[in-house]
């Protein structure tokens, strides 16, 4: 069973991922983790943040000569910031004389429900685990992931599909699609929308205010049987919105064309299946995904997709109001440094969650303790889907 754990907060020394089931003799590719990390902190309307953290990924344990053990891998990113707030997050310290406990909850946060949970005076506690900055984590988590699923021929890719109420309108492939999005200073593949995206940002920038908008992940290559009708906590379905709708912000996850299924017809809807004896390794296919590669809880083989939406980042400069929960007074919510649209970084994160999904399904469906054991077992789950290949042209 794959999984993975983060630790740490926003302003702690540093954020630590700890992944559980990785096979032994993965090559453990730094250079690709790092380059994913970077990703995620790019995009056209981030805040201030991403100009003081450069985040490099460092092993501390699981990792010998650059391939696993067998055992848990640990990976830690510091949090450069950490030396300008040491003595208000010092794990081991107290607070100063002169701190003053933040009481003013900020709606669309975990604020107050977090100060209610863990029964805190002091919403930094909150702040600290709940903030996006805990993401990085999950893309250290993500590309360990990506890695894993190359040697299965898989390839996880995504794009911004909108901000705001302006959303990309170019018709073109999957490949296209992410393709133009990877040069793309908002992750998204229409240049002409993308001008109107920065130049409302830029506006609702000024205005103090924030934006959200969707985002699109793609895998490619993904082989049929992954997942599972038998039990909830195995279909794919169920996973994919688990882990997408557990990045902060997301406020809506639909596999494939989800809610414009509800208004369609069966017959405008559901993926039609042909069979050609020629396509390998598996001759039975789809020529649309409405159902983003997922039925029944199952991998159908070849494109899956999800979509996300974000909701607006809920820490405005002109402030919100809300309650001083200790002067019980109607106070205008604090600024806490923020993003005005986080979007395009959201998405490398779903991308990372989507390839997680896979890659634990992957190890779920081939066992082996080792990689040349699982790659063994894959061999010859590609045979078996071969061996469909004895129907003539035509015949089901």
């Amino acid at each position: 069973m794959l999984e993975f754990h983060t630790a740490g907060e926003s302003h702690g020394p540093a954020i630590i991922t700890l992944i559980r089931g990785l096979p032994a003799n993965l090559e453990v590719d730094i250079p690709f983790i790092n380059r994913e990390l970077s990703r995620r902190q790019s995009g056209f309307g981030s805040g201030g943040r991403m100009k003081i953290e450069k985040d490099e990924v460092e092993i501390l344990g699981g990792v010998r000569w650059g391939k696993t053990l067998g055992g848990p891998v640990v990976f830690e990113v510091k949090n450069r910031d950490y030396e300008n707030w040491s003595t208000l997050m010092d794990p081991r310290g107290s607070a100063p004389s002169s701190y003053e406990e933040i009481t003013i909850p900020r709606p669309g946060h975990a604020d107050l429900g977090g100060m209610v949970k863990y029964r805190f005076s002091d919403l930094r506690n909150v702040i600290e685990r709940a903030s996006a900055r805990e993401t990085v984590g999950k893309c250290v988590a993500g590309a360990v992931a990506k890695v894993f699923l190359r040697h299965f021929g898989v390839k996880v890719g995504g794009f911004v599909e909108s901000i705001g109420e302006i959303s990309a309108q170019e018709e073109m492939s999957w490949e296209e699609k992410i393709s133009r999005a990877e040069s793309s200073p908002l992750h998204t593949y229409d240049p002409e929308r993308e001008k109107e995206m920065i130049e409302l940002i830029e506006k609702v920038g000024e205005e103090g205010d924030t934006l959200g908008g969707t985002f699109v992940v793609v895998a490619q290559g993904v082989v049929p049987g992954l997942g599972s009708y038998g039990e909830i906590q195995e279909r794919l379905d169920s996973q994919l919105a688990f882990f997408l709708m557990g990045i902060p912000g997301i406020k809506g996850v639909e596999v494939g064309e989800g809610f414009r299924s509800a208004t369609l017809r069966g017959s405008q809807f559901h993926d039609e299946i042909f069979y050609d004896s020629r396509r390998l390794p598996f001759p039975f296919y789809r020529q649309t995904f409405r159902s983003g590669g997922v039925e029944g809880g199952i991998s159908v083989g070849d494109i899956m997709w999800v979509r996300c939406a974000m909701k607006p980042i809920p820490t405005l400069r002109r402030g919100l109001m809300s309650v001083d929960v200790r002067e019980k007074k109607a106070v205008s919510a604090r600024f806490e440094r923020s993003d005005i649209c986080a979007v395009p970084r959201a998405m490398v994160v779903g991308e990372a969650m989507l390839a997680w999904v896979l890659a634990a399904a992957y190890r779920k469906k081939f066992g082996g303790d080792s990689m040349e054991e699982i790659e063994a077992y894959f061999k010859d789950y590609l045979d078996y889907l071969e061996s469909f290949h004895s129907l003539e042209d035509g015949e089901i």
